[in-house]
């Protein structure tokens, strides 16, 4: 469902009709009157206005509520004013061990027939058990296209009975089964094509035959060519199928303009506070994995941003498109662009966007800014005191008012669903607004002009379709709105319906063109491409104009085109970039794909030489992706103009060459560098250098043994060794192994010397070493995992020479892996410990992630693991508890796992503003009952390599060649994916269920009342 969270919950709405004004005073009084209802009070249809707060000048009312629907999940408002409403109450029964309705999800509609605001009737258009959980329905007509991983469905009703009487399958194979970051919802372009995307478990796109979906390039979608969550645009009839950009984590439905111009919002990885709204440049690279490595953002590379929430999209990386706006934690869902004027002035022409994570809708209004945007937040409605509110979609109504679903839950995403009973829909308008819907007459002109000028979709798309058919009949109306319409979202929604009829495409492009404004012109352009109609006309007219906006556009019109003359109009765009707009920059990256050679060729040309002085041309250099502009690119990361910290970027955009050749030999020549950075340099050079290069070149490997001897005793001396495969390293990994046993970094040398053949020394140190050796070398191997470690640490368990102290301790390390969990109870049902190891062989696996594991060892000592006596959950929450001594608790029993901002370890969701995601219900559930919710790249896999070592843990990051898998504790095990024999998910959550039953319940009530504290600053 919505794309995120953490392992929580997620579904749930009761509706009712309560009007709320925001004035101050009104809000402050139904906060103390909220405030005074009992849990069960505040659940109620009737009070469920009480805990939101709406903005000024706006007025929210409830337009539906259970029992006439539950868990909606996304929306659709056709043109009769209707709402259509997808349902999820089948979500994820497997994990969250929910009730099952056997005739499957409904698709309803719901009216409001009496015209008091409130629906009064009900439709079920489809149920069916082949509907579970579907994420997206766009309704035109009588037809309804609805997305539901791994299918895209399309639904008719031939008899005007309002109930789906056909279905086909449109496409299929996207991801699996009820993905959350699988298919989403359909939205009509002004254009008259069809616009969607998927999250970053699509995967594929295949149509009703099986069959790999190949674009209008000739290239299939799939892995293979495309990278994570994709935007994509098609014909009505589902042909002509485009990817608009790529890289995207969960992007969850997308918006178009009237402009054709596409926006949507992403979300990060649970917990980074990094939820995205972007501005989708068409063809851009948004950043989510690594683009030529498709590592994870948390992997280590040269000028890395600063902070996580910048970090997580690769921003620093030449050829990812910038974000228009961070909005922290959240879990981002349907999103629009207001073009109504029944809301305040603030919200025309603007995003509005729900995201049920901080439970709130919000409005983005944008400005430009160079070949981009700014943009800024005003909030609209928000759960501040109920965050059961959990707003899954907003749609614009035919009078210009929104509509809201909220499937009212205690959490949002993450696999569980806490509440099955209720859902609501609300209206959200000016004060004293009456649901009042328009009704056109399509079949005459005049009817269906003011159809076109509706903020409805759906209303806009009868229009279309109806102006269509009447070709040149409709002419001269469309014409005259497109020519003298005071609003330019108007004349080029008139635009778009001329342009595609029949013969007139190059005649209206031309007018565009030659617009005064530039929003027209730019539409003018992408009409051009749709229509394949010649650009290097258009581009000489536009080329050198003075909006930024407009060269962006042309830029991008570039892309793949093999005119003689492009690189001659790419050249005298790049010359126009100020150095300080990315917008514009990666603008250029993107018209220059594929042609980079002849298009930097012609730049140099055009500027006469290459002054690295100049800010724009570094930028040009730095975005390159050619031979050509190694020289220059070499010129500026050695430059000692520049402090080092700001040339890095000129180190990094080396992984980004494809000219391996020419970028080597420019490296080494730093080598020889004599300045006081000389060092620096050199572990910058080695790192952006191919292994097997280095190997090969001496004057490279007298450099990385430098840089080795500067490094010694960190965590990035042993990565250096694990990449070069230095085993004449080994003995300073070893030491390093027993000097920082207890941290990450002692955990990966004692990993890399085993890996290149150190084993002998790790048994000397077991068997001969000084007794605080023998102990600091058995931690260091604990988590490791690997078969090599666990039988090293097994023979110490058995070895009778050794001290009790030694065997005690070695049997406890044994079981802190998950190959070390199975080992364990192997030697315990085989009854082969001694009697007095068998109480240190169940202490070592008592924190392991799999209930079944520590609940079978206990059984090996009667008494360890008792039933809860905990209260009931009602009871739980009725208790106060004390922040202060919770963080204390947290410190004592989750920080192994989970960070609040620094304190912690990094291995499940970090916790930071948890409190502004899940309510006081859904924190007990995620802590007593963790498998029901596992968030959406925390799975834990169970990996086993060639050599017969099994690890179990999440991966962190995985690449062709190489794949990181991070353990409880923050512990990170690196393997080769040619060692890897196969990879399986695990089934269960890896936090340890029964936590609770570690701390009193006063502790647990503590902990709770601390969580609920961690909320985002203002």
């Amino acid at each position: 469902m919505t794309s995120n969270l953490n392992r929580f919950s997620t579904v749930l709405m009761c509706c009712v009709l309560v009007t709320f004004l925001a004035c101050e005073t009104k809000n402050n009084a139904q906060i103390s009157s909220y405030d005074k209802l009992t849990e069960e009070e505040k659940r109620l249809p009737e009070n469920a206005l009480l805990g939101l707060k709406v903005a000024e000048g706006l007025e929210a009312t409830l337009f539906a509520s259970e029992p006439a629907l539950t868990n909606p999940t996304n929306i659709d408002i056709d043109h009769k004013g209707r709402i259509w409403v997808l349902e999820a109450y089948n979500y994820r029964p497997a994990i969250t061990g929910n009730d099952i309705e056997e005739a499957g999800d409904r698709i309803l509609i719901l009216e409001d027939t009496n015209g008091d605001g409130v629906q009064d009737k009900q439709t079920v258009f489809y149920q069916g058990p082949e509907i579970n959980a579907p994420l997206g329905i766009w309704v035109m007509g009588n037809q309804a296209i609805v997305s539901q991983s791994p299918y895209v469905w399309l639904f008719k009703d031939t008899n005007g009975d309002d109930k789906a009487d056909q279905k086909e399958i449109i496409f299929q194979g996207i991801s699996g089964e009820q993905h959350d970051h699988g298919m989403h919802a359909f939205v009509f372009g002004p254009d008259g094509k069809f616009y969607f995307n998927f999250g970053n478990s699509g995967a594929q796109l295949k149509d009703k035959n099986n069959n790999i979906i190949k674009d209008i390039h000739g290239v299939e979608i799939s892995t293979a060519n495309f990278k994570q969550g994709l935007v994509f645009r098609c014909d009505p009839d589902f042909t002509n199928i485009e990817v608009l950009g790529q890289n995207f984590r969960n992007n969850y439905e997308v918006a178009v303009d009237s402009y054709g111009t596409l926006w949507q919002s992403d979300n990060d990885d649970d917990g980074n506070q990094g939820v995205r709204i972007n501005f989708v440049m068409e063809y851009g690279n948004y950043g989510y994995k690594d683009e030529m490595t498709n590592a994870s953002w948390t992997a280590n590379r040269t000028n890395k941003e600063k902070e996580i929430p910048l970090q997580h999209w690769h921003l620093n990386d030449p050829g990812v498109v910038p974000n228009l706006l961070q909005t922290g934690a959240g879990s981002p869902t349907g999103i629009l662009v207001y073009e109504g004027r029944l809301l305040p002035e603030i919200y025309w022409d603007q995003m509005i966007h729900a995201d049920a994570g901080p439970n709130i809708i919000r409005a983005y209004p944008v400005e430009k800014d160079g070949a981009g945007y700014t943009a800024t937040i005003v909030d609209i409605l928000e759960g501040d005191n109920d965050q059961w509110f959990r707003p899954s979609d907003v749609c614009v109504a035919p009078d210009g008012s929104l509509f809201v679903a909220d499937w009212y839950d205690p959490g949002v995403g993450g696999h569980q669903a806490g509440d099955l009973d209720r859902g609501r829909i609300f209206r959200i308008a000016p004060p004293n607004t009456p649901y009042k819907v328009p009704e056109y007459d399509v079949n005459q002109i005049e009817g269906a002009l003011q159809a076109l000028q509706n903020p409805n979709l759906s209303w806009r798309y009868q229009a279309w379709q109806s102006l269509q058919k009447m070709g040149s009949q409709a002419e001269a109306g469309l014409s005259a709105m497109f020519e003298s319409h005071e609003n330019p979202r108007m004349r080029a929604r008139a635009f778009w319906v001329l342009v595609k009829m029949e013969g007139k495409g190059e005649q209206y492009v031309d007018k565009a063109i030659k617009d005064v404004n530039p929003d027209i012109q730019i539409a003018g352009l992408r009409a051009a491409r749709q229509l394949k109609l010649d650009l290097i006309p258009l581009l000489h007219t536009l080329v050198e104009s003075k909006d930024p906006q407009v060269r962006r556009e042309c830029a991008i019109a570039l892309r793949l085109n093999k005119a003689q003359e492009a690189p001659q109009l790419w050249a005298k765009l790049a010359a126009q970039h100020d150095g300080d707009d990315r917008w514009y920059l990666e603008a250029l990256g993107i018209g220059a794909e594929q042609q980079w050679d002849a298009f930097f060729a012609a730049w140099t040309k055009e500027v006469g030489s290459v002054d690295l002085s100049q800010k724009s041309h570094q930028d040009i250099v730095w975005r390159a992706r050619t031979g050509k502009s190694i020289p220059y690119l070499a010129n500026l990361a050695a430059s000692n103009q520049d402090s080092l910290p700001n040339r890095l970027r000129y180190f990094r955009a080396f992984d980004f060459n494809p000219d391996a050749e020419s970028k080597s030999k420019a490296l080494i020549q730093m080598l020889d560098s004599e300045t006081e950075e000389e060092k620096e340099i050199k572990k910058l050079v080695i790192n952006h250098l191919d292994p097997k290069f280095v190997r090969g070149s001496p004057i490279a490997m007298a450099a990385l043994k430098e840089v080795l001897d500067d490094m010694e005793g960190t965590y990035e001396f042993a990565e250096m060794v694990r990449k070069y495969e230095m085993k004449e390293e080994n003995p300073r990994l070893l030491q390093l192994a027993l000097d920082q046993f207890d941290q990450s970094t002692g955990r990966l040398a004692a990993d890399v010397l085993l890996k290149q053949d150190g084993a002998q020394l790790i048994k000397e140190v077991l068997q001969r070493g000084e007794e605080k050796q023998v102990f600091d070398m058995m931690t260091a191997l604990r988590g490791i995992g690997s078969k090599q470690a666990l039988d090293m640490l097994e023979s110490m368990v058995f070895d009778e020479g050794q001290s009790m102290n030694v065997r005690r301790a070695a049997t406890q390390a044994l079981g802190g892996s998950y190959s070390g969990e199975d080992r364990v109870l192997a030697l315990l049902k085989e009854d082969a410990l001694p009697e007095n190891l068998k109480a240190s062989a169940v202490d070592g696996v008592s924190w392991a992630w799999r209930k079944s594991v520590r609940t079978e060892a206990a059984a090996y000592l009667p008494g360890t693991e008792g039933e809860s006596d905990l209260p009931p959950l009602q009871d739980l929450l009725a208790m106060s508890g004390e922040v202060a001594n919770g963080a204390l608790v947290f410190q004592s029993n989750c920080a192994i796992c989970h960070q609040v901002n620094e304190v912690g370890n990094d291995f499940g969701p970090k916790l930071t503003e948890i409190g502004s995601k899940l309510s006081k219900e859904a924190q007990y559930i995620a802590i007593i009952h963790p498998d029901a919710g596992i968030s959406f790249g925390y799975e834990g896999h169970i990996i086993k390599t060639k050599d017969g070592s099994t690890y179990g843990g999440v991966i962190a990051s995985r690449t062709e060649t190489d794949l990181e898998l991070k353990m409880p504790g923050g512990a990170v095990t690196r393997l080769k994916t040619s060692d890897i024999a196969s990879i399986e998910q695990m089934d269960n959550s890896m936090m340890p269920s029964g936590m609770e039953k570690t701390m009193s319940t006063q502790e647990l009530v503590d902990l709770v009342e601390y969580l609920m504290s961690l909320k985002k600053s203002a």
